[in-house]
């Protein structure tokens, strides 16, 4: 028989994998870590309760975002069966460039369950020269999360003045396999990672997590919806869980017909030109 604690990690990750094991995320976390520059295209952005309002409504599975967005967008959470995953770490841009390899802890696990998140999250960078801090929070926010029945996510990135070096560049596959192994080992319960540039590689990644769920990390917004949706479609196919997402939704000024047509090749593993028909993106 399942620990009450097991039993709790459980029910929440499928907030998030309700449907079939794959999931959407929405992340909003930009303001933080890139300022607030990140909205200028589409200011109204900035306003969490404005993008909630449509990425909820658009039939979003989860939002990752930090705490005091939830704080101040909580309302829309209100009655709605969508999970919140609540990062407790992060960085400013405004920091000395040594100091960019660090997360630093924002919020506690504490706060997470104050704010009736169903997962919490903390980054790694790997590779980075602070590598063994941020590996220590993590195995705290994991020890404690994990004692009260929540999942914790890490944010697996390898990152560090040496990993272009050693790996030719970030993306390579060697290394964001190596993040995802190192975040299995760790005890994360979902991992989200760079796109390795092939269905073939990153099916490597996700085998290298051994059972873990393995999300894309969404990154810079693509001009072309097409060539996003390529991009899910084959993390999909190469056995990835789903995205997380963020420039590609809120610096489009209608960001629904790009989360519709995201969870039509999420769940219903549909051709990536099919869905962005569907949704009146070509």
């Amino acid at each position: 028989m399942e620990a009450y604690n097991q039993v709790g990690i459980q029910r929440r990750l499928r907030r998030f994998f309700r449907r079939d094991g794959r999931a959407l995320i929405f992340a909003m976390d930009h303001g933080f870590e890139h300022g607030p520059t990140d909205f200028e295209g589409t200011w109204e952005h900035i306003n969490p309760n404005v993008i909630l309002k449509k990425v909820i409504r658009a039939g979003i599975d989860g939002i990752m975002t930090l705490p005091g967005i939830a704080r101040i967008a909580g309302k829309q959470f209100h009655g709605k069966d969508v999970g919140l995953m609540v990062k407790l770490t992060s960085k400013t841009n405004l920091r000395p460039k040594e100091d960019q390899f660090l997360q630093t802890p924002l919020g506690f696990v504490e706060d997470a369950i104050k704010l009736g998140a169903d997962a919490v999250a903390a980054t790694v960078y790997w590779g980075s020269p602070y590598e063994d801090v941020m590996m220590k929070n993590f195995a705290e926010v994991a020890s404690i999360a994990h004692d009260f029945g929540y999942p914790v996510v890490q944010f697996s990135y390898p990152r560090g003045p040496y990993i272009n070096e050693k790996y030719g560049k970030k993306e390579d596959y060697r290394v964001v396999m190596y993040g995802a192994r190192a975040a299995a080992e760790m005890g994360a319960d979902m991992i989200k990672t760079y796109w390795t540039g092939s269905k073939e590689t990153f099916a490597k990644v996700v085998d290298a997590a051994s059972g873990v769920p393995v999300l894309l990390s969404g990154g810079a917004k693509a001009e072309n919806p097409l060539e996003f949706l390529n991009v899910v479609y084959n993390v999909i196919e190469a056995g990835g869980s789903g995205a997380v997402v963020g420039r590609n939704i809120f610096q489009r000024e209608n960001p629904e017909p790009m989360i519709r047509a995201l969870l039509r090749v999420i769940h219903k593993n549909e051709e990536p030109e099919e869905a962005a028909k569907a949704e009146g993106l070509l």
